[in-house]
This record gives C-alpha cells, sequence and structure tokens, in this order.
C-alpha cells in the first residue's frame, strides 16, 4: 500500500497533524505540502489536510480535491480555531466534504488548532460579528493542536489505514 499525506498549512497548525499522521502510518508513504502536488495516481490512500477558512475548505485544498479527488480513496483532515463543539463546525465540515464528493472519502478528522494572534487582531477590525466574537475567544485556542488531539490523529489514521485494506 503506498499512502500520500498532504496539506495546506498557513500556520503550522496543520503541518502538527499532518506530521503526526505521516509519523503513525506503517506503509509506504510520502509527506507533501499540497502545492507540491500534481497528482494523485498510485496512492491507496491520500491524507487531505488544511485549515477552516472563511467557513469553509481553504480554496486551494478545495480546488486541489476538484482536480484530483474523483474516484480516489480520501481521508481529510481539517482543522479550525472552534472548539469541537461549537455549533458552527457542522455546517462548515459539510462544505468540506462536499468539497471532496467526487472523492471515494473514507473519512474525516478535525480539530481545534491556534489561532494565531495576528489573525485574531485582524478579526478584531472586522464589522463581522462572527468574526469578532471567534477572535475574542482565542485565548481558548492556544497550545492547540496539543498532544490530546495530536493523539486522536494518529489513531484516526490506523483507522483509515484498515478501511483501505
Amino acid at each position: 500500500m503506498k499512502v500520500l499525506i498532504t496539506y495546506i498549512s498557513r500556520t503550522g497548525n496543520t503541518k502538527k497533524v499532518a506530521q503526526a499522521i505521516f509519523e503513525e502510518i506503517q506503509a509506504k508513504k510520502e509527506l507533501k505540502e499540497l502545492s507540491q502536488v500534481n497528482g494523485l495516481e498510485g496512492y491507496d490512500l491520500i491524507f487531505v489536510g488544511f485549515p477552516i477558512e472563511g467557513y469553509g475548505p481553504a480554496k486551494e485544498a478545495a480546488g486541489f480535491l476538484e482536480k484530483y479527488a474523483a474516484g480516489k480513496n480520501i481521508a481529510l483532515f481539517i482543522t479550525h480555531a472552534a472548539g469541537e463543539g461549537s455549533q458552527n463546525l457542522p455546517e462548515w465540515l459539510g462544505k468540506c466534504k462536499a468539497a471532496a464528493a467526487k472523492a471515494n472519502l473514507k473519512g474525516m478528522f478535525n480539530c481545534q488548532s491556534e489561532l494565531p494572534e495576528k489573525i485574531a487582531e485582524y478579526m478584531l477590525k472586522s464589522k463581522d460579528e462572527k468574526l469578532i466574537a471567534w477572535a475574542k475567544m482565542r485565548t481558548s485556542t492556544i497550545g492547540q493542536p496539543d498532544s490530546v488531539r495530536l493523539q486522536r490523529a494518529r489513531d484516526w489514521s490506523k483507522e483509515m489505514m484498515k478501511s483501505c485494506t
């Protein structure tokens, strides 16, 4: 079995999850930034990671999935600043799932990640009340993804591997 773990990470959060997944996989594997991938031929399972931006998948990730994922075994891992119990999260994750609609979606993992201070400052200047509210909750995101969330990502990756054997 050959596995690709690919991701886009603006602040290092999604990269941490990608590395945790990569370390756990016990198969022939590659770890690449999304921008380094020009096709998915030859892979039995592809993990695609990205942050939620603008209440949905990062644009580059959505474009990548549209271009390459049709008929492929895909597992999505998604980072966001919201708590996992956020009432907005199902809608956002639904948009991520929709971006992979042409793929054979094996599963999705999501976890909270740290909202960078500079982004929070930018959000506080917005006229969007939702963005302002998220920015004010920044302190609850500091240190995420933590060791517990990274272990959950590792455990999930093992399940995804089992789903393809």
